[in-house]
């Protein structure tokens, strides 16, 4: 087997992956088959799509090899006929998202560096093409994506793009650094999901902070205003605003009278 054709074979079982996520998230929202389509076709592509964009990188992948998306509506579709028991393989889905995740960043590294660009955009574009497809299926089935709540996805796929990258720099061939850097990411992301590893989580919680006074007055000093304001109007006297000028009329059938 070929070194291309490694890689081409786990992007094949990446996406397939992808879209059966896809196909299960759309079930659990109680979509119709169009949409179960429509989100597999975006999440298996969503990330490549988007780096490909970013980075003027045309044709399309799935444009340019059409029976990749029939790949990805054959993959849904069984898993709308399977249904019923795909509880049951859920070590077998983690498993295939990390061949797909590996995959992913090996082939966004290579797309940045082969358009000219350095390693820190070969490192960024390897990210989106691992992780944007899953954030545009959880955004579509309104749910914050998982990627955004710890999950240990992005980091596997910036540390398998390094591998990719500080191999190619120490003259390997590509028959070493393309199958290093898909092994270092896929033993990363089952690393992490075997010990349950998660990146930091940031909660902030301003009811618990200390609150400068200055600011606190003021506050009180805008909502006493607001609440002032609103009486008036519910009583129907309207706020004072300037005073009135004089109506030169007025004034003339003033003086006339009185003359």
């Amino acid at each position: 087997m070929t070194v291309t054709t490694l890689l081409t074979a786990t992007y094949v079982v990446g996406i397939s992956a992808e879209a059966m996520t896809a196909a299960l998230s759309a079930g659990r929202q109680r979509l119709d088959f169009f949409a179960v389509s429509l989100l597999a076709a975006i999440t298996a592509f969503g990330g490549g799509t988007v780096r490909d964009v970013l980075l003027g990188h045309y044709p399309l992948v799935w444009v340019d090899n059409p029976v990749y998306l029939i790949v990805v509506l054959v993959a849904a579709a069984v898993t709308v006929s399977l249904s019923f028991f795909m509880h049951y393989f859920r070590s077998l889905f983690l498993a295939l998202d990390a061949v797909g995740l590996a995959a992913f960043t090996v082939l966004g590294t290579q797309v940045a560096l082969s358009e000219g660009h350095g390693p820190l955009i070969a490192i960024v574009a390897a990210i989106c093409t691992g992780v944007f497809g899953g954030i545009l299926r959880d955004i579509l089935s309104d749910r914050v994506p998982l990627v955004f709540m710890g999950d240990l996805y992005a980091a596997c796929a910036l540390i398998g793009s390094v591998t990719y990258m500080v191999l190619e720099q120490l003259g390997a061939p590509p028959a070493v650094v393309i199958p290093a850097g898909l092994i270092v990411t896929f033993a990363v992301r089952m690393w992490a999901v075997k010990y349950n590893k998660s990146m930091p989580i940031f909660a902030y919680n301003d009811e618990n902070q200390p609150v400068d006074p200055r600011l606190r007055l003021s506050a009180q000093f805008v909502r006493e205003t607001a609440r002032k304001a609103k009486s008036k109007v519910a009583r129907g006297i309207k706020p004072e605003t300037s005073k009135k000028t004089k109506n030169p009329e007025n004034e003339q059938s003033k003086s006339s009278e009185s003359d």
